[in-house]
């Protein structure tokens, strides 16, 4: 597969990317990145993404594919010799997806609140959500994976895909916060397969530094306070 006829529109940073990153390696498709810079999309982007204008896009053959699940589905139809990234069963599909749904739109949103609360209290409220979301994922993890290494069972797949691109987000908030949220004690499982997923062919090579990964959010949620201060500013008459 020639390199041009693949091209996938991203942010280092973004998880959703990474994401896309993962699944074409575990492909083997070879394909061309393009960075995106959000403060000021490019046309490509634009015109790819007219909705939500946000990436990841994949565009392949000069068609995109938008949101990251969708284009991991999409992914697996379109390489199908390749090693599957969803489960064959119909009814493991449908965990899977379940799954995915529950760790994007739930615990996802959890830990993106972790960074919006204000105060002691509504941060501690926070973190413990992300950690009850985490317990409720190891469970899963238990049942998904049946006592293997990865929720797909002996290698990656979907589930480890969707879970897989927030541990350096993850690491972030643990970091920024001084706690610890995957807790090896609570959660052994999810625990030993987050070291065995990084260290994985199709993961070690494009995941984010994680130190890299903090300093950009360090960075970022400095800007934000500063542009929130100044627009609470009283007016200087």
């Amino acid at each position: 597969m020639a390199g041009s006829e693949v091209k996938v529109l991203g942010t280092w940073a973004s998880p959703f990317a990474l994401r896309v990153h993962i699944a074409l390696g575990i492909k083997s498709v070879k394909y061309e990145w393009v960075e995106e810079n959000l403060e000021a999309k490019s046309q490509l982007l634009l015109e790819s993404n007219p909705i939500n204008k946000q990436v990841p896009v994949l565009i392949h053959h000069h068609k995109p594919i938008c949101e990251s699940l969708a284009i991991l589905q999409y992914i697996d139809e379109a390489w199908p010799s390749a090693p599957s990234i969803l489960p064959s069963d119909p009814y493991h599909r449908a965990v899977a997806r379940f799954w995915a749904a529950y760790i994007d739109h739930k615990w996802f949103t959890w830990l993106k609140g972790v960074a919006s609360a204000e105060g002691a209290e509504a941060k501690k409220a926070a973190l413990d959500q992300v950690r009850e979301g985490l317990v409720v994922v190891e469970e899963a993890f238990g049942k998904c994976s049946k006592g293997k290494d990865f929720f797909s069972g002996d290698r990656i797949g979907y589930l480890d895909i969707v879970l897989g691109c927030f541990l350096g987000w993850l690491y972030v908030a643990e970091k920024r916060n001084d706690v610890k949220l995957l807790d090896e004690e609570k959660m052994p499982g999810l625990a030993a397969w987050a070291i065995k997923f990084c260290l994985d062919g199709a993961v070690k090579n494009v995941m984010p530094d994680k130190d890299e990964l903090l300093d950009y959010a360090n960075m970022v949620f400095q800007a934000m306070a500063m542009a929130k201060a100044k627009l609470n500013a009283p007016p200087n008459y």
